[in-house]
């Protein structure tokens, strides 16, 4: 697998935010994201085999993985890695820019897929994978990144046009007022949870955190 990074730290997103984690950052991504905090990930990274990888995230001490990017989905080295650190007892979030197929990690137990829905501000909302949603389960998520009003109206607008079980996760672009978000949705009392980049919070930018 081509590797940038692999780091022991706090979950900063999602629903296990907070928890003590090991992250493998994946090189290259599909993607252009106007708001990407991670461009180091577009490099080719360095070669590392799933044993070596093993090895390390078993160094951290804990059971929990975070497979990120980058985009993990183009390699399909991941696949492997994921089924490994399953048979291990590990459970491993995989986080996806939502425009490749999920289906090769929906069989693997001890996973959880967080996908993204890419918003207009992204500038790449025309590469969603829309066939995604179904397909995930309700241990799943799907993240919103949103920026500014047209971000948050088209997320709405996704929620009742692509229904899916994975919960909702809205988060407030970094840099935006997130109180902002939150009123929005307090006053469409929307079936989402609003969620803030804790790692950002702790730490700012710094990579590998």
């Amino acid at each position: 697998m081509r590797i940038i990074e692999v780091f022991h730290s706090l979950q900063g997103e999602g629903l296990r935010t907070g928890v003590r984690t090991s992250f493998v950052r994946t090189a290259r991504c599909n993607l252009r994201c106007s708001w990407c905090d991670t461009p180091y990930s577009f490099g080719p990274g360095v070669e590392r085999s799933v044993a070596s990888l093993l090895q390390e995230i078993e160094s951290h001490g804990t059971r929990e993985v975070c497979l990120t990017g980058g985009e993990p989905l183009l390699q399909s080295e991941s696949v492997a890695l994921v089924r490994a650190l399953a048979a291990r007892g590990y459970t491993t979030v995989i986080e996806t820019g939502g425009s490749l197929d999920v289906t090769p990690y929906l069989p693997i137990p001890r996973t959880l897929l967080s996908v993204d829905v890419k918003c207009p501000s992204s500038k790449m909302d025309a590469r969603n994978r829309w066939s995604n949603l179904p397909k995930l389960r309700r241990r799943d998520t799907v993240k919103f990144v949103i920026a500014d009003r047209k971000d948050y109206l088209y997320a709405r607008r996704t929620l009742s046009q692509h229904p899916f079980a994975a919960l909702a996760l809205f988060q407030p672009a970094w840099g935006t007022p997130p109180g902002r978000l939150g009123d929005w949705v307090l006053q469409d009392r929307l079936p989402v949870r609003v969620m803030l980049q804790t790692h950002k919070i702790l730490w700012g930018d710094t990579p590998g955190r």
